[in-house]
């Protein structure tokens, strides 16, 4: 019996209540996400934000709810919280991972290693993961897929972001028997080399880290929105770092992404400062004539490439409905579909020196950009979400991919250990 979202959420909310989420992160997009949640979705209920610094997740709960939380510091003491109805925080990820009443944990940290840790103890103890994330997800999302199939969770990257936008909208378009051949997303602008420095007043006036600022106007973060699309959908892309024509709309990119590559096997690309400038596009093919002259009655242009789109991403509000999917039918909003397609390998974004430490993503020093994985593998290319605090051992050129003899990785880090595995288990494409 086929049972609608809306029409299981009535169900849950009758036999078992709302559904019992954990924020891990503290930041701007994890505060919009809380507050979001806090302020009354009524088949989630918000018990708990942990962030390395207590004191900003005690911040979080005040400013999104104007409650102060309980600090917490075992399972046992936020399994009473949430017995009490008490909203909690703590430092430890591990009292969420371990707290039986927790359902989902939604990571929003922005980290690799550090949160790495803590999805693999979340899926351990049988909590589906939810990523606003996007690098761990386009660094280690494939391995971690893994690990989550095996506990039987579900992993997912959500709704309201780009990859969560297109995917949902190609599931659909594939669902009407449409021939999927592009997806992605629409991007503003790009400066491959502005820096937490340049954007430091914009991210001051938004309350929003300059680094993770710096990320979106360098491209790194459409780089790895891009790759968990690739990853999820099965598309590559035409070129390093992609097309992404200037265009005045999106449906232009029917006539401007290469046929042939279009036709070979699908495109992840973006639409460059074309309306509706915000959300994520597909692309369909059809060339038979009845079904032409179908889709040209309904305004959708003359084909044989056709772009539907919806114009807008709102990943604070459409979280909700990711939870409800992955917790009531087992189901990922956007998930890698099985090998990587594709990964976002470093490039200097300046002169770099023998002996300095990469600052990572939304630095001074690399920005990320997409790549097939079969050819950043076989230049053995290091992902920009392994790139932080590794350290030069030769000079590297402004705007050269940085490879992994030319640095040294930090010792004992599991985000390299599940990388070594994600290519043992997946080879290199």
């Amino acid at each position: 019996m086929n049972t609608s979202l809306e029409t299981a959420i009535a169900a849950r909310l009758r036999d078992g209540g709302p559904i019992k989420v954990a924020i891990l992160g503290a930041g701007a997009c994890a505060t919009m996400v809380a507050r979001h949640l806090a302020a009354g979705v009524p088949h989630v209920r918000l018990v708990a934000i942990c962030n390395r610094t207590l004191s900003r997740a005690a911040a979080c709960w005040t400013e999104v709810a104007c409650v102060q939380a309980s600090v917490v510091q075992t399972p046992a003491e936020l399994s009473k919280s949430i017995a009490h109805g008490l909203p909690a925080v703590t430092s430890n990820p591990d009292v969420l991972c371990q707290t039986p009443e927790i359902e989902v944990v939604i990571e929003i940290t922005g980290t690799v290693e550090f949160a790495a840790n803590a999805v693999l103890q979340a899926l351990q103890n049988g909590k589906h993961v939810v990523f606003v994330n996007a690098e761990l997800d386009s660094t280690l999302g494939p391995i971690l897929k893994v690990y989550a199939d095996r506990a039987g969770k579900v992993l997912t990257h959500t709704d309201g972001e780009e990859p969560g936008v297109a995917m949902s909208l190609l599931r659909y378009l594939r669902s009407l028997g449409l021939r999927t051949v592009a997806a992605g997303n629409l991007k503003g602008m790009i400066d491959r080399y502005r820096t937490p420095e340049t954007q430091r007043e914009f991210a001051a006036k938004h309350g929003m880290d300059p680094a993770k600022v710096a990320s979106f106007a360098d491209g790194t973060k459409l780089s790895m929105e891009s790759t968990i699309l690739a990853n999820a959908s099965g598309f590559g892309v035409g070129v390093r770092g992609m097309h992404g024509p200037r265009c005045a709309h999106v449906r232009d990119m029917a006539q401007l992404l290469p046929r042939k590559q279009l036709m070979a096997g699908g495109l992840v690309d973006y639409a460059l400062d074309a309306e509706p400038f915000s959300g994520a596009f597909a692309i369909v093919h059809e060339d038979r004539p009845a079904k032409c002259k179908e889709l040209a009655y309904f305004k959708m242009g003359d084909g044989p490439f056709y772009v539907f789109y919806t114009p807008y991403h709102l990943p604070q509000l459409q979280i909700a409905s990711t939870i409800a999917r992955a917790v009531l039918f087992n189901d990922a909003t956007v998930a890698p579909a099985g090998p990587p397609v594709c990964e976002v390998v470093a490039v200097a974004k300046r002169d770099l020196s023998a002996g300095m430490i990469l600052d990572g993503v939304g630095g001074f020093d690399c920005y990320g950009v997409i790549e097939n994985r079969r050819a950043a593998r076989a230049e053995a290319l290091v992902p920009i979400g392994l790139s932080e605090g590794c350290r030069l051992k030769r000079p590297v050129a402004k705007d050269s991919a940085i490879c992994a003899s030319d640095v040294e990785f930090p010792a004992n880090r599991l985000c390299d250990k599940l990388a070594a595995e994600q290519e043992k288990v997946f080879g290199a494409n």
